[in-house]
């Protein structure tokens, strides 16, 4: 007879919690932004995931809590997300890549008396985020990959910013600037600053610190910078980004790839209802591929929607 603890309960003083971790917005193990995925939470406290978070040294670990499925048909699997320094209402990447474990792992949830195990291979799987219910969609591409794509919140415009305090703040010039694009920032749940810039080779020798950057934006509210320019190393590119925040930088933000589909869509740097492929994380060795993708009609800009790959690279489990 096994002596095994069921995950997430206790004999004594121990808990045991099964996580998984995956590269997200990537087809390539080690590639792509790692995700750490706490299948069941039940039991841990907000402390407890917080510092779980820190323990994993990711930009961010997710955690599931299970619940009926009359519950999670109408509402969604319940997931919080966790940086290492806060819990955010929405992201990109830890979106997608819990939706990838859900959709490809036996799910387990608890009734009064028993254990229900289902298999969640859905076309479509709902996550009950902070921001709402956000659905992602999956397919199988010809390349045999299976491919998710989420769909984020409707996108707010916020404040145009001044190129030349943005320039100050980033120790850009502003002939690094491209005008033919806004410095505005924009949420899809996040909020984000997009800057422009003229040329992919400005961009690739971009060297910001986040200490630089961080009294700008708690001034001005715009909470991260999401650098981008048109084109970029793979020919098939339409837009080039990189993100540098408190935790170093990103390798792929999801997030922010979705405010940057719904400003590019409405001033013309990306076609409407195209899915463009956005580029990140190449500086650092984690080269990532976002597909993002948005409509207009005007001035209204929705179905805003990123997608891309993930891989699952190792489990584990964690003992408290």
């Amino acid at each position: 007879m096994s002596n095994r603890v069921p995950v997430g309960e206790s004999t004594g003083s121990l808990r045991r919690y099964e996580f998984v971790q995956l590269d997200v917005f990537s087809r390539r193990p080690l590639e792509g932004n790692p995700l750490a995925v706490f299948t069941d939470a039940r039991g841990l406290s907000d402390p407890e995931m917080q510092a779980l978070a820190r323990e994993m040294m990711l930009s961010e670990t997710t955690f599931v809590f299970p619940r009926d499925i009359a519950t999670e048909r109408n509402a969604g699997v319940k997931v919080r997300i966790f940086t290492v320094d806060e819990e955010l209402p929405f992201a990109g990447h830890p979106t997608l890549g819990t939706a990838f474990t859900l959709h490809g792992t036996d799910r387990r949830a608890r009734s009064e008396d028993h254990m229900i195990r289902t298999r969640s291979h859905e076309n479509v799987i709902h996550l009950d985020l902070k921001v709402g219910k956000v659905p992602v969609s999956f397919e199988e591409g010809r390349d045999g990959f299976m491919f998710g794509e989420m769909r984020q919140r409707d996108p707010s415009f916020g404040p145009v910013h001044s190129p030349e305090e943005v320039a100050r703040a980033t120790s850009l010039s502003l002939d690094d600037l491209d005008p033919s694009a806004p410095i505005q920032t924009v949420s899809t749940g996040l909020a984000f600053t997009l800057v422009p810039l003229r040329a992919l080779q400005r961009l690739q020798r971009l060297r910001l610190s986040w200490h630089q950057m961080a009294d700008y934006l708690e001034r001005s509210q715009g909470h991260f910078f999401y650098f981008v320019c048109r084109g970029g190393v793979d020919p098939a590119a339409r837009l080039h980004a990189r993100m540098i925040f408190y935790n170093g930088e990103d390798p792929a933000t999801g997030s922010a790839a979705g405010c940057a589909a719904a400003w590019g869509v409405r001033y013309g740097l990306l076609p409407p209802e195209e899915r463009s492929l956005l580029e990140q994380g190449m500086e650092i060795q984690r080269p990532s591929q976002l597909f993002v993708r948005a409509a207009r009609d005007g001035d209204r800009v929705s179905n805003v929607r990123v997608g891309g790959h993930a891989v699952e690279i190792l489990r584990g489990e964690v003992v408290l």
